[in-house]
């Protein structure tokens, strides 16, 4: 479909969060949403960078901190939070760091940070995404690089060994067999939270450049400034399934770029492997995130 950022509807009055709002995709979904009319907060853990955001953003934008590798920070932020939600996007992410990390709780960074953090955070302001008008909507925001996951995502990243890359592609596994687990709950017990997935393809944003992550690389982070403006969709593109999903995309649905392996091009249905689409898989992944996490969604 042809649908851009143009195509936005009028947001005045609309609560959203968007994790990792001061750069890359998340920036540019913070931007478009707030020019929109949203009153939008970016969640992440700089929050100078995300003043600098907040600065040049036409609209209204306010900057609060969350470390998603800290379970603990994730229950304060949502503490914090007072009122109905209408949209949480859970955005950030970190992307095959050169050697183990772990997050504050002892879990594997990315699986850790990527899901678990997402997972927590979610669950947390449930209460206020359903005190919304009509209902809440959570977006999750997932990769291509999902297609390389597989069942041992259960493991959670405390499997032998440490593949980088490997591990990426399993907390984006992960992240869509949450957001349609989710949506299944919800449906469930009737609610009206709406809960849908999307991708941004491959596109150009710090995630290359973070030394927590393939920037921990020198060779990667040299070279990434110069060679993706080239190669990659810029991050303003690769926004676009994530606001179309914010919006007006159908419960249960995962939304991405449609042209040269879905990496960019318009928008619309994006695929999902197997394991993705493995109901049974996504209902154990639950089960897991909630005894690593200690957290129960607190469904009414």
């Amino acid at each position: 479909m042809s649908w851009t950022e143009r195509d936005l509807p009028d947001l005045t009055a609309r609560r959203v969060v968007v994790t990792g709002g001061n750069s890359g995709i998340g920036r540019g979904t913070a931007a478009a949403l707030a020019e929109h009319g949203a009153d939008v907060t970016i969640a992440c853990r700089s929050v100078e960078a995300g003043e600098r955001v907040a600065r040049s953003v036409r609209g209204a934008v306010t900057v609060r901190r969350l470390d998603l590798a800290s379970l603990e920070s994730v229950r304060a932020f949502a503490a914090a939070w007072d009122g109905p939600l209408d949209v949480l996007i859970n955005n950030a992410g970190v992307m095959a760091p050169t050697r183990r990390a772990t997050t504050a709780e002892g879990h594997e960074l990315q699986f850790g940070t990527n899901h678990l953090g997402h997972f927590v955070l979610t669950g947390s302001l449930l209460p206020n995404l359903l005190a919304a008008g009509g209902g809440g909507r959570v977006v999750t925001v997932a990769s291509i690089a999902h297609h390389g996951g597989r069942a041992d995502v259960l493991d959670a990243g405390a499997g032998p060994g440490y593949d980088a890359r490997h591990l990426y592609d399993n907390s984006k596994l992960a992240n869509i067999l949450f957001a349609d687990e989710l949506q299944r709950q919800a449906a469930e017990r009737g609610l009206p939270l709406v809960s849908v997935a999307a991708h941004p393809g491959v596109s150009s944003t710090g995630l290359f450049k973070d030394r927590e992550g393939m920037g921990g690389s020198l060779v990667v982070r040299t070279l990434a400034p110069l060679v993706m403006p080239i190669v990659l969709q810029s991050a303003k593109a690769g926004a676009r399934p994530s606001l179309f999903a914010a919006t007006v995309a159908e419960p249960g649905s995962y939304t991405g770029p449609q042209r040269f392996g879905e990496s960019r091009g318009p928008i619309g249905p994006a695929r999902r492997s197997s394991f993705a689409a493995d109901v049974g898989l996504a209902c154990k992944l639950w089960d897991v995130s909630e005894q690593l996490s200690g957290f129960r969604f607190p469904w009414p």
